[in-house]
């Protein structure tokens, strides 16, 4: 069982930075993988960032050099520190994790709004 908890997200100015953070009912560190997903209206989620155990990352192609995954397994939390925003980054981002329980599990967090705009 893990809970997800989104927090950061807001209204912000384009060009302006936010920093969300996703923190994990338990060890992040067993958590095989984290990420972050966004879903704008009338869009499908889509993969934003991702982490993995061993530090491995990917990003999606619209927000590299911009956006940067973060693990700290001491406060068991993942960040998602986005610079350079745009109007286009707005939407819900949700926090995501899988990990290995006899089988693949994914969780989702709850979801925290990120508005661009002037």
């Amino acid at each position: 069982q893990v809970q997800l908890v989104e927090s950061g997200g807001g209204l912000v100015q384009p060009g302006g930075s936010l920093r969300l953070s996703c923190a994990a009912s338990g060890s992040i560190a067993a958590i095989y993988a984290m990420g972050w997903y966004r879903q704008a209206p009338g869009k499908q989620r889509e993969l934003v960032a991702r982490i993995t155990n061993t530090d491995s990352t990917n990003y999606a192609d619209s927000v590299k050099g911009r956006f940067t995954i973060s693990r700290d397994n001491g406060k068991n939390t993942v960040y998602l520190q986005m610079n350079n925003l745009k109007p286009e980054d707005t939407a819900v981002y949700y926090c995501n994790a899988n990990l290995w329980d006899n089988g693949w599990l994914f969780y989702w967090g709850q979801g925290t709004q990120v508005t661009v705009s002037s």
